[in-house]
This record gives C-alpha cells, sequence and structure tokens, in this order.
C-alpha cells in the first residue's frame, strides 16, 4: 500500500440506497484497516443524516451506483454526492457490484472478531444495504490498488454512528467544532478559533484523527465516559504519571497507527523476479513499517514502567492488555531475528534510506549484500565529488543536501559565488539566502545511487516475506496498540494538557445523570476565552420541570455565544473531558440540533427565510427526548405577525416534548409563554444605558429585562437621521403599552398554577439532590412555609 501522506484522508465509502429511503454505508479506512457499517432510513430530503456521516469520516473516494430518480423528490445517493462532493473522487459501479451476499462472505472471511461477535449472524437480513455497500468497497479497493486483503485481518464495526451522539452537518458548522465559520475571511491564522484547533495539541496522526471523530460523535455511554474522566483525575492528581507518560509518548512514531495497513494488505504477486519503480516504493513502505513497528515495540517496556502503578481502570487496562500481552515481546523477538537491532525509524531523507537498505542482517542474501556495496559505494563517491567540488571552486560552505524526489544536489551560499556559477553547475535555482543546483556527475551518481537502493528494498522484502506473514498472523494484536496509543495521545496530549495550562480549578470533571436536570455554574466557552481573558462566566439550569429557556437581550448582548458555549460544554463532557465551568451536572444528550445564523441559499433556490424554515423543519422530525435544541432567533427572515406565529407555534410544540430546549430571541412578546406555560423560563442578558449608549454587561440573569427602544440606540449609533429615529420612537412606544397590558392579563389569571407548578418543579430537583436527609427535611420546610406565604 502506499503512504498515505500524513493526514489527508485515507477512506473510501460505497454508497447505496434502495427505494424505501434507506441507506447503506461503508466506509473503509485504508490507514487503520478498519470497515465501518452503517444503515439508517433517510428522514430529510436533502440528506441531512447522510451529509452528516459523510462530513464525519471526510473520505478521498466515493463509490456510488449510477445515478436514478429518488422517490418523493429526494435527490438520490449520487445526485448528493454530485452537488456536494465534487471535489472528491467519485468512482460509479454497476449494481450488480453492490452484492449483499458476497459481502457477507467478504466480512465473514475478513473480520478479525468472529461473526457472531458483530451480529453478523443475527442482523443478516437487516444489514443488507451496507453489506453490498461493502461488496462494492472492498471489490474497489483491490483492484484500485493491486492488492488482496488479507484474512481475518480488517477491524469491522456495525452500525457504529449510532452508538454515539448524532450531530448534524449544519450544526457541526453552526458551533464551529470543526472549523471557523468565517475561515475563508480571516485566513489560516482562525484556525484557534474553532474547538477542534484548540484542542488539537495531539503529537501523533491518528491521535488527531481520534480527537475529531470524538467532536463529530461523541460517546452517549455514560461508563465509558466516566472511565474517561477517572483517568483524567488521576492524570491532574499524579504529575509524575502525566508527565511521565507525555514523554513515553514521544517515543512512540507518530505514524504508528498508519503502519497497520501495510499488513492487512498483501500484494497480488510477490516473486523474486519483482522489479520497477512501484514495486521498489511499494518495498520501502513495508520496509519502512516493519522498522516503525520495531521502533513502537522496543517502547513498550517504557509505557510499561510509567504504566506499572496507574490505579485509574483505563490506565490499568491498557497495563493489562497491552504491556504484559507477551505476543508483543514474541513479535518483537521474531524481528529482532531478521532485523538489525539498532535500526530505528528516521525522518531525515537520506537516514531513513540508508536504514532501509540496511535494515535485514548481513549474510541472510548474498545479492542484498552485493545491492548495499553499490550503495555504499555510490554514496560515498558522492560526498567525495562534494568535497572535490569544495577545494576546486573554492566553495567552503557547499553542503550536500538530500531529499527523496531528487536525491542528492549543491547548495551554496548566495554570499560565496563571485559572480557567475561554473558552467559545470546545471539546474541552478535560487533559493532563499542559497543556490540549489547539481552537476552531470552528480545526476549519474544519484540514479546509480538509487537505482541500488531500489535493489535493495527488492532483495529486502524478498527476505522479508516470511517475517510479514507471521506479523500478518498478530494483526488484530497490533490493531490494539495502534488503538491504545491514539486514546492515550488524545487524553493526554490534548485533553490533560489543555487542562493543566489554565489557571487552577478553570476546568472542572461534568457530572452525568440518566433523568436528572441539566446545570452548568459560572461555565465560559471554551475557544473564545483563550482569546478574551476577561470573558464573563453564565450559569444554565434546565430540568423535567421547566425544560425551556428562553434567553432575550439586545443584539450584541451575547446571546449567541451563550448558545453556543453551552453547546461545546456538552460536547466536552460527552468526549469525556472536563469543562470550562465551576460545576457542571448534564443529563446524556443522544443529538444536538442548533438552528442560527442563516444566508441565502443559491444552489437550492433557498431564501434566508426557507433555508431557516427547512432546518427548523429538520430538526422536529428528527428530535427526541434527549435531544438538546438550541434556536437562535427563529422566524425573524419573514413578516413580524408570521415569523411571532411561527416562532410561538415552534415553541408550543417543543414544550410538549421533554427535550431541553434553549430559545434566544429578539421579540419580546414572546416572554407572554412564561405567563401561560410554566414549563418556560425567562432570561435576560443584562444591559445598562449610558448616556443613550448600550453599555453590554454580558451577564445572564433570570426574568424579563425590557431594554426600551434598544434597537433605536443602535440605529442612532449607526447613523439614522433624528427625525427617522424619532417617529420610530413613537410607534414604538404604542405598540408596547398593548403588549404590557396583556401580560397583566395573563399573570393574574395564571398565577395559582405557576405557584403549584414552582412547588413540583422543586420537588423534583430535591428528587435528584445529593444533599444529606436533613438538609433535603429543611427545604422541604421552608418550601412549605413560601407556598404558604405565596412567596413563590
Amino acid at each position: 500500500m502506499e503512504d498515505d501522506g500524513g493526514e489527508r484522508s485515507s477512506i473510501v465509502i460505497g454508497l447505496i440506497e434502495n427505494r424505501a429511503k434507506e441507506v447503506g454505508m461503508a466506509a473503509f479506512d485504508l490507514r487503520s484497516a478498519s470497515l465501518h457499517l452503517s444503515q439508517y432510513i433517510e428522514t430529510s430530503s436533502s440528506y441531512q443524516n447522510t451529509k452528516t456521516l459523510l462530513q464525519f469520516y471526510d473520505p478521498m473516494v466515493i463509490i456510488a451506483p449510477p445515478n436514478k430518480v429518488a422517490p418523493d423528490g429526494m435527490v438520490g445517493v449520487s445526485e448528493l454526492v454530485d452537488r456536494f462532493y465534487a471535489f472528491v473522487k467519485k468512482v460509479v459501479m454497476a449494481r450488480g457490484c453492490f452484492d449483499d451476499t458476497k459481502g457477507a462472505v467478504l466480512i465473514r472471511d475478513l473480520a478479525a472478531k468472529e461473526p457472531s461477535a458483530l451480529g453478523l449472524d443475527t442482523y443478516y437480513k437487516q444489514y443488507y444495504l451496507c453489506l453490498a455497500a461493502a461488496a462494492a468497497t472492498i471489490k474497489w479497493t483491490e483492484a484500485e490498488r493491486g492488492v488482496i486483503v488479507t484474512s481475518h485481518s480488517l477491524l469491522v464495526t456495525f452500525n457504529g454512528s449510532f452508538d454515539h451522539m448524532n450531530i448534524d452537518a449544519t450544526s457541526v458548522q453552526n458551533l464551529e467544532i470543526i472549523e471557523p465559520l468565517h475561515s475563508p475571511l480571516w485566513g489560516a491564522t482562525n484556525k484557534k478559533r474553532s474547538l477542534f484547533h484548540m484542542l488539537k495539541t495531539t503529537k501523533t496522526i491518528g491521535g488527531a484523527r481520534l480527537l475529531r471523530a470524538n467532536l463529530l460523535q461523541p460517546l452517549k455511554d455514560m461508563e465509558t465516559i466516566n472511565t474517561r474522566l477517572d483517568c483524567l483525575d488521576e492524570l491532574m492528581s499524579n504529575e509524575q504519571l502525566f508527565f511521565g507518560l507525555s514523554q513515553v509518548l514521544r517515543k512512540f512514531p507518530k505514524e504508528t497507527d498508519r503502519v497497520l495497513c501495510h499488513f492487512c494488505f498483501k500484494p497480488k504477486k510477490v516473486t523474486n523476479e519483482v522489479l520497477g519503480t512501484d514495486n521498489a516504493r511499494r518495498s520501502q513502505v513495508l520496509i519502512s513499517s516493519i522498522i516503525l513497528l520495531k521502533t513502537a515495540l522496543d517502547a513498550l517496556p517504557l509505557l510499561s514502567k510509567v504504566l506499572k502503578d496507574a490505579k485509574s481502570f483505563l490506565l490499568a487496562n491498557i497495563y493489562k492488555t497491552v504491556c504484559e500481552n507477551e505476543k508483543y515481546a514474541s513479535i518483537r523477538k521474531r524481528i529482532g531475528e531478521v532485523i538489525e537491532e539498532d535500526v530505528l525509524h528516521a525522518r531525515v531523507p537520506f537516514v531513513a534510506r540508508t536504514q532501509q537498505c540496511f535494515a535485514v542482517k548481513a549474510g541472510i542474501d548474498g545479492l542484498l549484500d552485493i545491492a548495499r556495496r553499490t550503495f555504499c559505494d555510490t554514496s560515498e563517491a558522492i560526498h567525495n565529488l562534494a568535497n572535490k567540488y569544495r577545494e576546486e571552486f573554492k566553495l567552503p560552505n557547499l553542503k550536500l543536501p538530500f531529499n527523496n524526489r531528487q536525491g542528492f544536489y549543491f547548495s551554496i551560499p548566495l554570499k560565496d559565488i563571485q559572480g557567475k556559477l561554473p558552467s559545470k553547475f546545471i539546474q541552478v535555482l535560487k533559493h532563499g539566502n542559497n543556490v540549489h543546483c547539481s552537476t552531470l556527475e552528480l545526476a549519474s551518481l544519484n540514479v546509480r545511487n538509487k537505482s541500488a537502493a531500489e535493489e535493495c528494498y527488492i532483495r529486502t522484502e524478498v527476505c522479508l516475506e516470511a517475517l510479514l506473514d507471521a506479523i500478518r498472523e498478530h494483526v488484530s494484536t497490533l490493531a490494539l496498540l495502534a488503538e491504545v496509543l491514539c486514546l492515550l495521545d488524545m487524553i493526554v496530549n490534548s485533553f490533560a494538557h489543555v487542562i493543566s495550562t489554565k489557571l487552577v480549578d478553570r476546568y472542572s470533571r461534568p457530572e452525568f445523570t440518566n433523568n436528572g436536570p441539566f446545570a452548568i455554574e459560572a461555565g465560559r466557552h471554551p475557544v473564545l476565552e483563550s482569546i478574551h481573558n476577561d470573558f464573563v462566566p453564565n450559569n444554565l439550569f434546565i430540568s423535567e420541570a421547566s425544560n425551556m429557556v428562553i434567553v432575550m437581550g439586545p443584539n450584541m448582548s451575547g446571546k449567541s455565544t451563550y448558545l453556543q458555549q453551552v453547546c461545546l460544554i456538552v460536547i466536552l463532557a460527552h468526549i469525556g473531558c472536563y469543562v470550562p465551568a465551576r460545576f457542571s451536572t448534564i443529563r446524556v444528550v443522544d443529538r444536538i440540533f442548533t438552528r442560527m445564523g442563516s444566508v441565502d441559499n443559491l444552489e437550492s433556490n433557498s431564501s434566508t427565510f426557507m433555508t431557516e424554515m427547512k432546518e427548523t423543519a429538520f430538526v422536529m422530525q428528527n428530535l427526541s427526548q434527549r435531544s438538546l435544541i438550541i434556536m437562535d432567533e427563529l422566524g425573524r427572515a419573514t413578516s413580524s405577525s408570521d415569523g411571532f406565529a411561527i416562532a410561538w407555534s415552534c415553541c408550543e410544540h417543543l414544550l410538549s416534548l421533554k427535550a431541553y430546549t434553549i430559545f434566544a430571541t429578539h421579540m419580546e412578546n414572546l416572554s407572554e409563554l412564561a405567563t401561560i406555560y410554566p414549563r418556560v423560563k425567562l432570561l435576560h442578558f443584562d444591559v445598562a444605558i449610558k448616556n443613550n449608549r448600550l453599555d453590554f454587561k454580558f451577564q445572564l440573569k433570570d426574568g424579563p429585562r425590557h431594554v426600551p427602544h434598544y434597537g433605536l440606540l443602535l440605529a442612532e449609533v449607526a447613523g439614522l437621521p433624528s427625525s427617522v429615529i424619532e417617529t420610530a420612537r413613537s410607534i414604538t412606544s404604542k405598540i408596547k403599552e398593548k403588549e404590557i397590558k396583556q401580560m397583566e392579563v395573563n399573570c393574574q389569571l395564571y398565577h395559582q398554577l405557576q405557584m403549584l407548578y414552582r412547588v413540583a418543579q422543586r420537588l423534583i430537583c430535591l428528587k435528584y439532590s445529593s444533599q444529606d436527609e436533613e438538609s433535603i427535611r429543611q427545604a422541604l420546610h421552608n418550601l412549605k412555609e413560601n407556598y404558604m406565604n405565596g412567596m413563590l
């Protein structure tokens, strides 16, 4: 397999659908040799679920059947790929290649785990679409790459995306989880404004990929989340363990997770007569993988030493399953029989090439020893040539760099060149304060040196064939090591590192419940607080008895930031990280929906309002009782009466469910909801008026707060004529007078019901309280007294 070159995507996706709007997806990660199968009913005509998964996997190739018209006006997966993923290579394969029977047989043969453990025996009929997608994906990969997937080497997961919290593609964008919203405007320096780039202090490529995957699909399982949090507790309280792990993880090559794919894929033909540049390149990658694996296994005893006394379940389990696993020692011993002891993974190109050429012990293969001798002779001749030029042309500072593309070349400082370079030097190129060039003699030696290296690679691969087969038998064991290293990298180098660089107690451990309230005390925006030192913290409390919060306040008072902040805290908690709050308790969330700022979508001929309505429709059709719904300024893009009516009816619909909802709005008459429905709680952002100017406090407070004519004040600052402002002021005062009268009527009408509801709300909070019996008894007594005196 070819080296995938760093962080570039390495996922091939197969997509197919049926007439019942069901979609089957197979995501084949060539880097980690894993296959993820998903099958689901598409609930949105815009294929929102499919878009979300495609954003999660970020594929380099999408395989789809030929275009066909989808039912009920849906666009069809093939057309979806053409329309929204034109930048991704699309492969159209005949429907006959999407064979679910063949897919089931392939997975039975290739999966590292038993089919029964995957649920294949039980759910074969249910998962026929994703099995069909898997058949096409594996077929294309083997044909395109010229490889065969080795038996029982793939890590296969079924329906994996539904074991995690679902965040749709629009919400990922609104919340700036991976990329900031206006990145093209701000440029590359703005990367730190996203949650991913703030947390991306991982040292390995696999760790960064795992972090991205966790942010896009956070965990839902409370036990797993708490296991990670226990591990963080130990790292935060044990400095020696934290710094020890940080140091040890640096000993493992950053590409350790990539090594697996070279043992899971076997070339279709390996013979002693193999020749050619492509084969030499493939052989070089295989040798590099063996060296990389040896370097990783050499570092395992150091990891074992650091983790030996770890107490948390996660770290203790890693010690037990990896550090005490004798299979790693036996693989290392087997490698040591063929590979030189002092060979190590190197990054410097020529050092890496030399290590690869001399990886196998001397005397195993006569032809290899001859090729090595040629390689050494040509390398020495090149260095002698450089010395000769230094003396002959009086260039004492002439250097001899090397890169994989052009081999050796000369680098001469500009200050050493008097006039023109001698005509012997060719391919002259100015590079900063130096000149890069070559000569015919050097070019000839480079060709011979490269040829000798390629011969070494091919002969080495032949020598390593038996070793490779032995390693392939332990692919699942190596997969565990790669998985563990990525997880440790994320927890230690990302979570623990970010927390430790903040002031003491700025981040705290979140608590989780299945049915309790959702409370955040002194919560902060994780990204913005690193930009603004004086960030103002705010609280939140939602429960089943009060499941909707309406946040009010003028423009620029902090509503949108607050909504984003709540969601990012929830996501951080669900990935097993501490959160920027003094205290937090969170009910496990299954989906996050956001309806935030919209613009016209010219591609789909949708106005701002139409885009807003489509997003709202998607939320209403897909939410569940455990969802977290964030609505920002719903209904503002159409007429005021229609917008208010839609916002009001959406609120009533959401109130009828148990989902937790935070609704930010400018529409002050929406506060009337709280006078009718006791489950609605009103909050506002505090704003003072000084010298006819708004002074924003960014502090969230209880109850409604009417800031008179804040829109007019802002309009005045913007430069509207004073006569226009005065006319607007007289019109709005008449409208306001009528609204206040209606509020007073509602308050009198529903006062008794509100009192009873507040009692019920406090009783529910006490039910989930962790206080002692005496404190709860006192709280009940106070509640009774307040109710009797009408003070609730």
